[in-house]
């Protein structure tokens, strides 16, 4: 939805604020029986009802006046309900607003999407909207709750119900807050002035009554009686009552402050150790895989070995199918041996191209077409190199393994799936050994 300015403003913003009000009251009650989506939905794929509180609650004014900026909306940067208006429009259909939006939406409400993630049934996710609900939390759990993948029509239209009535609540509040304030600044004022002229008639009195003082005891008990309410009045102690609430409050604050670090400290460890995780996972699953390679290699030890094995003369040899012929392109040139020695080790015949360092490309074609198969480390070839091997691979229908880890170990794991036959055909990616 595009809004285009309008000189006289008056009936442009009268469209605007009439399709607002009625986005606002549109009430779909969901039909029955509706399966919920299988995975979350995206801003895009949410009713469109929904896209006018999720945008108002979620996204505050300062952001959504960045992603006009950002994406040069229409709608004047300096009018709030115009901007807003058009982000809804925007966002009920793929486009590179709304697909900003949900990237923002989900950074900022990880938390609470994570927090809902784990309830895994409709009737969770609703009693869980309640309570935040009741604890004044509702704008990282709406998100959470309108893009869960277990809620249902009605969840969801519980949500927009209570986001529409706590919004008339809201600004009911605030207007009755503020009239409220004025009242108690207009009363404030007067007390203060009607403190002022007791506290002068007090003094008055008081000396008034020290004045006469001789032969008249009734004088004394009321000016002892006016003193004492002129010392209540000077002695302070209220202030000093407000004083001790206040330090209370700051020590509590401090306490929330203190254990909110430590919230964060812990989920910046737990993140650092789900990586550390992760990491491990990666380097076990490798190891396994190189020990898998290996005792392919050493069970293969007694293998005959082509006569011509680690020639070039490879590309010619009428022997090449029976004796699995392979190409090697690329690598490092300082492990060649090493790596004709493992080669041969598991019956494979190796000829070697290092991927046009030293040598032409123009002899790939030549080579290719010699060998049964073709290994190419990519982390140890150049671009050209690799186009060239993938491209005449998939023109002569050449099986061909892509891996990648230039070492001694990582070739000897190519060199088993090969001698297994885990490679792919005409060039395209091979499946994971």
């Amino acid at each position: 939805m595009c809004l285009a300015s309008d000189p006289k403003g008056g009936d442009l913003q009268s469209l605007l604020r009439a399709e607002y009000a009625s986005a606002l009251v549109a009430i779909d009650l969901p039909k029955p029986g509706v399966v919920p989506t299988p995975r979350r939905a995206r801003l895009w794929d949410l009713d469109d009802k929904l896209h006018c509180p999720i945008i108002g609650t979620c996204i505050s004014i300062e952001e959504l006046q960045r992603f006009a900026r950002r994406f040069q909306f229409a709608a004047p940067t300096d009018d709030d309900f115009t901007v807003h208006v058009e982000a809804v429009g925007l966002a009920r259909h793929r486009n590179p607003v709304s697909e900003a939006l949900q990237r923002h939406l989900e950074r900022k409400f990880h938390l609470a999407v994570e927090r809902f993630s784990k309830l895994k049934s409709d009737a969770e996710v609703r009693r869980q909207w309640i309570e935040c609900c009741n604890q004044g939390d509702v704008a990282g759990p709406l998100w959470a709750v309108c893009t869960h993948r277990a809620v249902s029509a009605e969840t969801r239209q519980r949500a927009y119900t209570d986001i529409h009535m706590l919004s008339h609540q809201v600004g009911a509040g605030q207007a009755a807050d503020a009239r409220r304030l004025a009242h108690l600044a207009a009363e404030n004022t007067e007390l203060k002035r009607k403190h002022t002229h007791e506290m002068a008639a007090l003094r008055r009195q008081l000396a008034e009554a020290t004045a006469g003082l001789n032969g008249r005891d009734a004088a004394l008990e009321q000016a002892a009686l006016f003193q004492k309410r002129l010392q209540r009045f000077e002695s302070g102690q209220a202030y000093v009552e407000m004083g001790q609430r206040l330090l209370a409050l700051q020590t509590s604050h401090e306490a929330l402050l203190g254990a909110s670090r430590q919230v964060q400290e812990l989920e910046r460890q737990l993140k650092e150790s789900r990586e550390e995780s992760r990491r491990l996972l990666a380097e076990r699953d490798t190891a396994v895989a190189e020990r898998e390679a290996l005792e392919h290699m050493l069970q293969a030890l007694d293998t005959p070995v082509c006569d011509k094995a680690g020639s070039d003369d490879c590309a010619g040899c009428s022997e090449a199918l029976s004796a699995r012929c392979v190409l090697y392109v690329g690598g490092r040139s300082s492990l060649l041996a090493q790596y004709r020695q493992l080669a041969e080790r598991l019956g494979i015949t190796l000829i070697h191209h290092d991927g046009g360092q030293e040598e032409s490309l123009s002899r790939l074609p030549e080579l290719i077409r010699g060998a049964d198969a073709v290994v190419c480390p990519t982390d140890r070839i150049s671009h050209n190199a690799y186009y060239h091997v993938k491209a005449h691979c998939k023109r002569v229908g050449k099986p061909c393994l892509f891996y990648r880890g230039g070492g001694v170990s990582g070739f000897a794991v190519a060199m088993a799936r090969v001698s297994r036959g885990e490679f792919s055909v005409a060039g395209a990616e091979a499946p994971a050994g």
